[in-house]
């Protein structure tokens, strides 16, 4: 048989006490750890708008792609081709 040596360390009085504390009070312990929830993790100062900057920019932007693409599409047309390729030229023949 193998004799197996025990060493005991040296615990910190506070640790102790708040060891045995857990063990003797789990539910007023649970009660105490758990935060409200409504406002839970929120800094009182904090503007509850500060958010709303990024949802306008996203709105801004899917417009502006929208717009993008409109335009894309106008502009492959036959018509309008020719038109922007006419105003090009004569403006590059002035002079």
């Amino acid at each position: 048989m193998t004799d197996t040596m025990v060493t005991e360390r040296a615990v910190p009085a506070e640790q102790t006490e708040r060891t045995a504390r857990a063990e003797t009070e789990p539910a007023e312990r649970a009660e105490a750890d758990v935060p409200a929830v409504r406002g839970a993790g929120r800094d009182p100062g904090r503007d509850p708008e500060a958010g709303m900057a990024t949802a306008e920019y996203a709105i801004a932007t899917l417009g502006a792609v929208g717009f993008a693409g409109l335009l894309m599409v106008v502009l492959k047309g036959g018509d309008v081709k020719s038109m922007l390729t006419s105003l090009i030229t004569t403006a590059l023949s002035v002079g």
